[in-house]
């Protein structure tokens, strides 16, 4: 049987592994009674760890949020984690808690073990921090206040710099209007340097993708609603596919000779394929530019016709000549 102290830190550790803990469950893992759970509960109580407690069969224990922060039980790997996250956060990831960070890992680096405190300064001393081209930081307080807000189930009211308008912000016009967007908050996902925001949009009765960087949110939250049951793994790709298709300047529909399956499978989730029988399909693709959308279509090694797209027509007409010249014929 463990002794008492170090009962305690294993009944703690195993309230902060899961949720919900029955009280039986927890003295099968400790091998200890019932009634001495319960005796333990009462002193983690007294240490500060506010551990609720539910009656009856189907009852419980479980670790809450207390007024003030008790001491946190971590392993080693869970430490060095810890750790690294605060040091990647403090090189600006998100704007705002740099300088929070680099206290929080300050203190964390204090009481750390020697051992745990080598690995982490050997890491974070190999590693040299590349800003991301392109990327733009977000404020902390825009994040949190959405995350609050998905957690919440409350619907988030925001004004919005949309592509174009970022696009003529710019350019210099200062004519530039910000939309007004009134959502049901899904999901937040970092990607390529950048947060989204998936969200069901009220007024457009649709899903969309924001980038929370053009976010500013107007308080207070609208009113609670039901959350919608998407699949991950569908949040994710409608971040591909919104993102992608957000920043394209030239489009084009495409009739591919070569089965959708195998065009969907060489293509990212923002082209959208539709099967044309059995053997050719359509494509809605984009580029920046009709060059970089003619190499683009050349990489699918299939046959293709432009459906509709003047500029790319032009493009591929004066590349096929630049080729043919290239190859040697006259």
């Amino acid at each position: 049987m463990l002794e008492t102290s170090a009962r305690l830190l294993r009944l703690l550790s195993l309230l902060q592994m899961h949720r919900d803990w029955t009280g039986p469950a927890l003295a099968e893992r400790l091998g200890v009674s019932t009634r001495t759970i319960r005796t333990d509960i009462e002193r983690l109580r007294r240490l500060g760890y506010p551990v609720d407690a539910t009656p009856g069969v189907a009852g419980g224990y479980r670790l809450g949020a207390g007024s003030s922060l008790p001491p946190l039980l971590l392993d080693d790997e869970e430490a060095v984690a810890v750790a690294v996250g605060l040091a990647t956060a403090a090189n600006g990831a998100v704007t705002g808690i740099e300088e929070t960070s680099v206290r929080a890992l300050a203190k964390l680096e204090q009481v750390l073990p020697s051992r745990l405190r080598h690995r982490v300064q050997a890491l974070t001393s190999a590693t040299v921090h590349v800003p991301t081209p392109g990327r733009s930081a977000v404020d902390a307080g825009v994040l949190t206040t959405t995350a609050a807000a998905i957690r919440a189930s409350e619907r988030l009211r925001f004004d919005y710099e949309t592509h174009s308008a970022a696009a003529a912000r710019r350019a210099g016009d200062a004519a530039a209007v910000m939309s007004r967007r009134e959502v049901e908050p899904h999901r937040l996902a970092h990607w390529n340097g950048r947060w989204y925001l998936v969200a069901w949009d009220i007024g457009r009765a649709d899903w969309r993708t924001f980038r929370v960087d053009r976010m500013t949110p107007r308080t207070p939250n609208g009113r609670r609603f039901t959350p919608r049951t998407v699949p991950e793994s569908e949040v994710a790709e409608r971040i591909q596919r919104g993102v992608g298709a957000a920043t394209w300047r030239y489009r084009a529909t495409v009739r591919v000779a070569a089965p959708a399956t195998d065009v969907r499978a060489r293509l990212p989730a923002a082209v959208t394929v539709e099967a044309d029988g059995s053997n050719h399909c359509v494509i809605q693709v984009g580029s920046d530019t009709p060059h970089m959308l003619t190499l683009y279509l050349g990489l699918l090694d299939a046959d293709f016709e432009v459906l509709d797209a003047p500029e790319l027509a032009a493009h591929l007409r004066a590349t096929a000549e630049r080729f043919r010249k290239a190859a040697g014929e006259n």
